[in-house]
């Protein structure tokens, strides 16, 4: 199981995805006709092999609207990881009793969504790809369009008032061990980590932080500077998000 995608949610698209693509470099993106069936638009990021997603909500009453008025403002929506058996997957959830809120079953993906409710903090989304170095939520020209100033994402943070409850939770659900670093809870996957760390900023629980990796880190921080972001040494927020670069 690996980490391969994390999805921010905003207000509004367009300010949002422009700060991303002259912050971490990026020329093109996909949007996904698809998303359109859960009220929204979005714009998905090739990071290297990993995406950067942003969803803003295109109609009432959606997850996302809700989202936004919870945690007041733009911020983390939903992981993404990829399996390689998703059947073992599948039979874990349901011994837990964990509910699906959408899923599919195409010649490339399956895939499924899993109630936030049953596992807190965001919704998880669990695909098996078919072959697995493809990504069908990223388009087909993913390959072509990755950003310049960041190499990969290599971790995201999510928040809670008992992030060891969080933590054992999501172990449990994605069938990860849990160790501790530091005063964080952490599972590593293949490729990958999530990091689960104390609400001090009284957002609530939810995605609060992504790491990329890069061999730019003057150029973002240069960049982050001319945009007028908060830096507080390699960290720039960013839709409600602290991104971490790490050199």
């Amino acid at each position: 199981m690996r980490l391969r995608q994390v999805a921010l949610v905003a207000a509004e698209l367009s300010p949002v995805r422009q700060q991303l693509f002259a912050l971490l470099g990026i020329d093109h993106d996909y949007k996904d006709p698809g998303v359109g069936e859960f009220g929204l638009e979005n714009s998905v990021m090739a990071i290297g092999d990993t995406y950067l997603e942003v969803v803003a909500p295109i109609t009432e009453g959606t997850t996302a609207n809700r989202l936004l008025e919870r945690r007041g403002g733009n911020g983390g929506y939903m992981i993404l990881v990829q399996t390689d058996d998703i059947a073992s997957d599948n039979a874990r959830i349901a011994t837990l009793g964990v509910r699906k809120i959408w899923e599919t079953s195409l010649d490339d993906v399956i895939a499924f969504h899993l109630h936030p409710k049953d596992i807190s903090g965001a919704i998880v989304s669990i695909d098996q790809m078919m072959p697995p170095e493809s990504w069908r939520w990223a388009g087909p020209e993913w390959q072509h369009n990755s950003a310049k100033n960041v190499a990969t994402i290599v971790a995201a943070e999510l928040q809670s008032s008992n992030p060891q409850a969080m933590a054992s939770r999501w172990a449990e659900v994605l069938g990860q061990s849990l160790s501790v670093i530091g005063e964080s809870y952490v599972l590593t996957f293949d490729d990958g980590v999530l990091r689960f760390v104390l609400d001090i900023n009284g957002r609530g629980d939810g995605v609060s932080g992504i790491d990329f990796s890069t061999e730019n880190l003057p150029k973002v921080l240069a960049n982050a500077k001319q945009l007028g972001l908060p830096i507080d040494g390699n960290k720039v927020t960013i839709c409600g998000t602290d991104f971490r670069f790490i050199a």
